[in-house]
């Protein structure tokens, strides 16, 4: 394909691939941040499954005094009614389409694609899954909100009303608030999206009971 890719690790099965997991990372760290992960998930033996773990574009991020630092989006503020990158959220949404797309390229159907990520990760796989036109496998979102709420409901796709939704929070994050996470959640069953909610003893991190959770989860979308 023509279009740039973002840079990726990649973490491929021991046969050729027949379904992908595209893993976006959070605010300030690259594409090796779960790729120790993999092995946690309690996957079935023999499972062909990829896993992409793209490295967000550096970028000035105002609410880290201006810093450059790897970025889906900048984050101003994260208040009520503090402005929300649109453009920024967009442009690397475009950029992980092109991976998709690339997946397709390499064989696997849409329908055995899914789309995650944690925390500034996460929130573009919600920003992005409900809205693709094509039916993915599965859509989560790790320690996350749903951004650009606003306009939520005129652009989501009806291709993914029905693709299971996967989020997941700790009870006691500092940094993104639970409820951050728990009002996206509502929001999302309350337009009747397939929403599986996970809450955690932790902070903003991810931990071994979350990661046995995703596991089977995984495990049930991808029909492993």
């Amino acid at each position: 394909m023509s279009e740039q890719l973002l840079d990726c690790v990649e973490i491929d099965s021991r046969d050729t691939a027949d379904a992908t997991v595209i893993w976006m990372h959070g605010l300030g760290a690259d594409g090796h941040d779960f790729e120790p992960i993999v092995p946690e998930l309690g996957l079935p033996d023999g499972s062909a499954v990829r896993f992409i773990f793209p490295h967000a574009p550096p970028r000035p991020v105002t609410i880290n005094g201006g810093m450059r630092m790897r970025a889906w989006y900048d984050i101003k503020g994260l208040g009520p009614g503090q402005p929300q990158d649109d453009q920024g959220i967009r442009e690397n949404a475009a950029h992980i389409e092109a991976l998709i797309r690339r997946e397709n390229e390499r064989g696997v159907n849409t329908r055995r694609i899914v789309i995650a990520g944690f925390s500034q990760g996460g929130a573009m796989a919600l920003h992005l899954g409900p809205r693709y036109p094509e039916r993915l496998a599965g859509i989560m979102g790790l320690s996350t909100y749903l951004p650009l709420q606003p306009t939520f409901e005129d652009e989501r796709n009806t291709a993914n009303n029905d693709t299971p939704i996967f989020m997941a929070h700790g009870r006691y994050d500092p940094m993104l608030p639970f409820e951050l996470g728990d009002n996206s959640c509502r929001y999302l069953q309350g337009l009747g999206y397939d929403v599986e909610w996970h809450e955690y003893r932790m902070e903003h991190a991810v931990c071994m009971e979350e990661i046995r959770d995703i596991g089977a989860w995984l495990t049930r979308v991808l029909d492993l």
